[in-house]
């Protein structure tokens, strides 16, 4: 189980601009202690030592020396969280996609390069649409993030096969093909069963818009019961009743065995055990009136992006509750949900919103955006392992 996404409750207070100078103090200490290798704790071996040092909370262990900053890196250490940003610069016309890590441990942006070529097929913006900018639409499954739908220059689809970037491993694969490349669709995922629907292929069809397609992720070299690699295989799940889920890029809420998916008005729970489609209950849908996200597929989280209220649905009482008021949630743009934190970004997609949710009562803390970026995506994933951790020793 990963550590919490902030096991340091102070790491948000302190403004990304001024990390610069602190981690160059860092550094100075790694490298003196770099060539004075020391047993993890003394007069233990180092791997009962390690397992010792995995019950303590990785902010503390990266406080004390090289060695243990080298531990909470390492593949023993269970890996905590950090947030991910999809952003594209705001001073220019340009599309060029950049995906970022924040490591709350060492308070650090690091921009993850280098991307895989197919992901520059994906325009972001579009002469024929002045006023908005086009989606790219991934979902976050078992550890990894997943591209899943966008546009191209041509205004067709940009991606025929999911593109996997594991942050563990800082390595890029693909999925199976999709039968249909689509985009402007519906995308989420839960549990391991990610899902596109309804969208628009090469040109607008009643048959795609209505169609569902559903890709059991596996790890690579998982093999399922007849022995053939289901992570190579799209299967064709019941249609959509209308086309009305084509009409916009939709991000799919996948809680409890079930994808809630809402567009406007209209409101649909495809349940992934039953394969089947039904209506959204009324009062949750008159409720929902923002991005929303499942923390760890068991709570959804929703932000009113008109009145800048965060809530979460409760199934017992079927009914929103308010879990914190404050203006800066107004326009909310993206939502993500995991380790005890909602990260929302902001209106404009400058500046990231975290709320701890955990805390009775609720915190609220600010996180500066990586600089020159808006921010059109967010993911809680498993950290990365930084260049200066890294070695033949130990890989990350």
């Amino acid at each position: 189980m990963a550590h919490s996404f902030d096991d340091d409750p102070t790491f948000l207070s302190r403004a990304t601009t001024s990390t610069t100078a602190s981690f160059s103090k860092r550094r100075k200490l790694m490298d003196d202690h770099h060539h004075h290798r020391q047993p993890l704790l003394p007069g233990l071996p180092d791997h009962i030592a390690q397992l010792c040092l995995n019950l303590v909370p990785p902010s503390t262990l990266f406080s004390v020396c090289h060695s243990w900053r080298r531990v909470i890196y390492s593949p023993a250490f269970p890996p905590f969280l950090s947030l991910y940003t999809l952003s594209f610069p705001t001073a220019t016309t340009s599309s060029t996609i950049q995906l970022s890590s924040f490591d709350p441990v060492s308070s650090q942006w690091t921009v993850v390069t280098p991307s895989t070529s197919h992901l520059r097929r994906v325009c972001l913006r579009h002469p024929s649409f002045i006023a908005r900018d086009l989606p790219l639409q991934s979902i976050s499954v078992a550890g990894n993030l997943v591209f899943l739908a966008g546009t191209s220059v041509d205004l067709l689809p940009a991606l025929s096969h999911p593109l996997i970037f594991n942050p563990l491993s800082k390595t890029w694969s693909s999925g199976p093909p999709l039968p249909t490349p689509r985009r402007w669709c519906a995308a989420g995922v839960s549990r391991a069963a990610v899902v596109v629907a309804s969208g628009i292929g090469s040109h607008f069809s009643q048959t795609v818009a209505r169609s569902v397609e559903k890709w059991v992720f596996r790890e690579r070299n998982l093999f399922n019961e007849k022995g053939e690699d289901s992570n190579e295989v799209w299967k064709k799940m019941p249609s959509l009743r209308d086309v009305k889920f084509s009409r916009e890029a939709i991000d799919t809420v996948g809680c409890r065995g079930k994808l809630y998916m809402v567009n406007g008005k209209e409101g649909v729970v495809y349940d992934v055990n039953s394969e089947e489609w039904s209506q959204m209950p009324e009062v949750m849908l008159d409720g929902w009136r923002g991005p929303a996200a499942a923390m760890d597929e068991e709570t959804i989280y929703m932000v009113d992006e008109l009145k800048g209220v965060l809530r979460k649905y409760d199934d017992a009482t079927e009914v929103w509750v308010d879990v914190l008021e404050d203006e800066r949630l107004k326009g909310a743009g993206h939502i993500a949900a995991g380790g005890g934190r909602v990260c929302v970004v902001r209106s404009g997609g400058v500046g990231i919103l975290v709320v701890d949710v955990v805390a009775s009562p609720p915190r609220l803390r600010v996180l500066d955006t990586p600089v020159g970026q808006q921010v059109l995506g967010l993911h809680i994933l498993p950290r990365m392992c930084p260049p200066e951790f890294e070695s033949s020793e130990s890989s990350c």
